[in-house]
């Protein structure tokens, strides 16, 4: 029986995704796009929305110490390992509805076929619904995976802080969660199989060559630092231009660095980008006296990510002592490039073609909860394609049609991994 053949495959609607991704649309803050922001009411009410409708089908489902849920239906098999989807739930402020969210819904999908085409897998099938993926809050990514993974503990919950001087502890306790327990959410490698990632591509290539499947060979890595820059607040009549110290003006021109660095010859694939400036006292009269920006550098290479960030920092702190202003740099989050297993991205491939869905093999120029998964478990992801490559805006768009068929890309996939013979034998490979 081919995957096209199964009824798992067979059985899911877009429909019902489209009714699932206009739902968690309307959880939203008012203004365009989407706002609904890591650990606020909103998320917390996403999250349910996803529990309220697997419980019905027989899934035991929970909310981990630091916000992720989780929902398990038990495999025929009690000792095979979890085979696991899903993405998160929050956005940027004046998101897309996509980002995300269609991760969630392909899961919850599959969770609905499985129910209706009476198929049931001999592992344990989880459906993961993340926590604060988006660092718009708190400067970190993907701390609901981290945390899972080991790669963020209590203390960094209290160190980190949003622009009202709330900590990311605070904020998750006002939603009743426990994140001085946050060890409790770790998970065990041993307890999982593998796990697979449906998202939109968020850029233009898959649009560009017409293909509806992306399987992704390596996540790019993202270094994040702060700057401040601080200069003279001072009266823009009576202050002549060569006796200034204008914050606004240098951080321009670090701006303008970024630019230069990331467009050289050596740094083919590099991206920096300067997305926030708070400048003060921001008035249209007044010099600015200090300017604070973030710069986020990506690369999929780890050495190189590290020596623009480097590079970057020692030219800005240059540019500043000839400007005569003053400049701190602080270290917000540093997280590498990952190669993911080729035998999933076979499994996708294989899958993929099954479906009759023609594909391209590409890395990831974002990064996702599957980039931290990578040190528990055996990950895979699956793009689907972003009209115009936009996203992180109101006009991120993925038709429903393309959503269904990377689900459908999904399904068979778990239903490949669901039937290998040997999970240890595949990961030896």
């Amino acid at each position: 029986m081919t995957t096209t053949e199964n009824p798992l495959v067979l059985a899911v609607d877009q429909d019902r995704i489209a009714a699932d991704l206009d739902h968690l649309a309307s959880l939203t803050e008012p203004g365009p796009g989407v706002s609904r922001l890591a650990f606020t009411e909103l998320e917390r009410q996403a999250h349910e929305y996803f529990a309220a409708t697997l419980r019905p089908l027989g899934y035991r489902v929970w909310t981990d110490t630091v916000g992720n849920t989780i929902a398990e239906l038990e495999g025929t098999d009690p000792g095979a390992p979890a085979i696991g989807t899903g993405s998160h739930l929050d956005s940027v402020p004046s998101g897309g509805r996509f980002d995300g969210i269609v991760g969630v819904a392909a899961g919850m999908e599959v969770a609905r076929a499985l129910a209706d085409s009476g198929v049931r897998p001999r592992h344990r099938l989880r459906v993961v619904a993340f926590a604060a993926e988006e660092g718009a809050r708190f400067g970190q990514a993907c701390t609901g995976s981290r945390v899972v993974a080991g790669l963020t503990d209590a203390a960094d919950l209290d160190r980190l802080r949003d622009a009202a001087g709330t900590s990311m502890a605070e904020a998750m306790r006002s939603v009743g969660l426990a994140p001085e327990r946050a060890s409790e959410a770790r998970w065990a490698a041993e307890e999982w199989a593998a796990f697979i990632e449906l998202h939109i591509e968020q850029g233009k290539v898959l649009e560009s060559l017409d293909l509806p499947i992306g399987v992704v060979d390596v996540i790019s890595g993202s270094t994040r630092l702060e700057f401040t820059v601080t200069g003279l607040a001072s009266h823009t009549g009576g202050t002549p231009m060569h006796l200034r110290a204008d914050a606004l003006a240098a951080a321009a021109e670090l701006v303008l660095l970024a630019e230069e660095i990331a467009t050289d010859s050596r740094h083919h694939g590099t991206r920096l980008t300067v997305g926030r400036l708070d400048v003060s006292p921001n008035s249209l009269t007044t010099i600015p006296g200090a300017v604070v920006f973030g710069l986020d550098v990506r690369d999929v290479d780890s050495a190189r990510q590290r020596e623009t960030a480097a590079e970057f920092t020692a030219r800005a702190h240059a540019v500043a002592a000839r400007r005569g202003v003053g400049l701190r740099d602080r270290l917000l989050a540093d997280t590498s490039p990952v190669v993911l297993p080729s035998w999933i991205q076979d499994e996708i491939t294989r899958a993929a073609r099954d479906c009759g869905s023609a594909y391209r093999v590409m890395p990831s120029g974002a990064s996702h909860d599957s980039q931290m998964l990578t040190r528990v478990v055996p990950v895979g992801m699956v793009f689907v394609p972003s009209r115009d490559g936009l996203s992180h805006t109101p006009a991120e768009w993925t038709s429903v049609p393309e959503i269904a068929e990377g689900t459908r890309v999904l399904a068979a996939t778990l239903l490949r991994l669901d039937a290998a013979a040997s999970t240890g034998e595949e990961r030896a490979r």
